[in-house]
C-alpha cells in the first residue's frame, strides 16, 4: 500500500475543518470543500521524480491524493496525457514563445472529465455509496458511468434535451441511467438534489463534492513533470464551472509546499464563449460568486450554465 497524507477537509471560504471520514457535499455554508494534505511530512517521505517515473497516469500521483485503498481504485488504462507542440497556432496568435496543446482526448473515456470523474467515484466507493447521480452535457457522465460501473455502482444522468445522442448513447453504454430532461443543465441539477433523499444517491455535480477538483489537480503535477519541473508562462482553460483551473492552482501551490517547484505561477485564462461567459463577467465585475447566465448563446453542448458556488 502507498503512502496517504490526506488528513481532512477544509471549506474553501471560512477555513473551518471537516473530518475526512464520511462522506460529504458542500460546508456548512454552501462553499466547496477542499481536500488538505500533511504536506510537512509527505516533503521528507516522497520523491517527486520516482513518483514521476511511475506508469499508471494520473493513478501514478497517488501520495497527493486521497484514496488510501487499493480496492478503490478504478484504472482504466490511464496514461500522461501528451503535451503536442502547435507551431502554426503560436505563429497565427503572435505568440514570441511555443504553444502547446494538451492531448485530454488520450484518457480512457475521451476527455478530462476522466481525471475529476475517476477520483470522485474512488471516494464514493470508499464510503460504501452505492448510487450516485449528476447533471451533465455529456463528457462528465461518460466518465462517472465508466468508472462507476467497473467498482459496481449505480450511475443516474440527467441531461439536457440538446445533448448530442452520441453522449447519450456513449452515457448508456457505460451502464448508466440517462434521462433526458426538457430545460436546461440547471434544471438537470434540480432534478438530481430533488431526488436525492427518495433515491439515496450521492450528488456528484461540479464543485459539490470535494473530489473532482482532484482529480483535475493531477493535470498540474503532469504539466509541471512534462515541463522539467517548470511552468509555463500562461495556461488557457475551457472554463465551464472552472473545476480544472481550481485543480491546477491547488497542484502549483502543493508543490511548491513541497519543495517541488518555486514560487513562480503561470497566468491562469479561462476562456468562455461571448454568450455564455459567467466566470469572466464575474471576474470582470470584481465579485466574488458567478451567476447564472441568462437566455445564453454558445455554439458549446448545453446553453445555460446554473450559479456558481465559492
Amino acid at each position: 500500500m502507498l503512502a496517504n497524507y490526506f488528513t481532512h477537509l477544509e471549506c474553501s471560504d471560512t477555513g473551518k475543518t471537516y473530518d475526512k471520514g464520511s462522506a460529504l457535499n458542500l460546508s456548512d455554508t454552501g462553499m466547496p470543500l477542499l481536500a488538505r494534505y500533511d504536506l510537512d511530512k509527505a516533503k521528507a517521505e516522497i520523491d517527486r521524480d520516482a513518483i514521476a517515473a511511475r506508469d499508471g497516469g494520473f493513478w501514478k500521483w497517488r501520495e497527493l491524493l486521497p484514496v488510501a485503498n487499493e480496492a478503490d481504485v478504478c484504472a482504466l488504462g490511464e496514461i500522461d496525457t501528451p503535451m503536442i507542440d502547435v507551431p502554426a497556432t503560436a505563429r497565427a496568435s503572435g505568440a514570441t514563445g511555443n504553444v502547446w496543446v494538451k492531448d485530454e482526448g488520450r484518457l480512457p473515456t475521451g476527455s478530462f472529465k476522466a481525471r475529476g470523474l475517476a477520483l470522485a467515484v474512488a471516494m464514493a466507493h470508499s464510503f460504501g455509496i452505492k448510487r450516485l447521480a449528476m447533471p451533465t452535457n455529456g463528457n462528465a457522465g461518460a466518465a462517472m458511468s465508466a468508472y462507476a460501473s467497473r467498482l459496481g455502482m449505480e450511475t443516474y444522468i440527467f441531461a439536457p434535451d440538446d445533448t448530442p445522442e452520441v453522449n447519450i448513447r456513449e452515457m448508456a453504454l457505460q451502464g448508466a441511467h440517462v434521462f433526458r430532461v426538457n430545460g436546461y443543465i440547471h434544471h438537470c441539477g434540480a432534478l438530481v438534489g430533488a431526488g436525492k433523499e427518495k433515491m439515496g444517491w450521492f450528488d456528484v455535480s461540479t464543485l459539490k463534492e470535494p473530489y473532482r477538483i482532484e482529480g483535475k489537480k493531477t493535470m498540474g503535477l503532469e504539466l509541471a513533470y512534462q515541463m522539467g519541473w517548470k511552468l509555463p508562462d500562461a495556461i488557457f482553460y475551457p472554463t465551464g464551472g472552472g473545476t480544472g483551473l481550481i485543480g491546477m492552482w491547488k497542484a502549483f501551490d502543493e508543490m511548491e509546499r513541497l519543495g517541488w517547484i518555486g514560487s513562480e505561477r503561470p497566468k491562469m485564462i479561462a476562456v468562455q464563449a461571448d454568450g455564455c461567459a459567467p466566470i469572466v463577467k464575474a471576474w470582470n465585475d470584481g465579485t466574488k460568486h458567478a451567476e447564472e447566465w441568462l437566455d445564453a448563446q454558445t455554439a458549446a453542448m448545453g446553453i445555460r450554465v446554473p450559479k456558481a458556488i465559492g
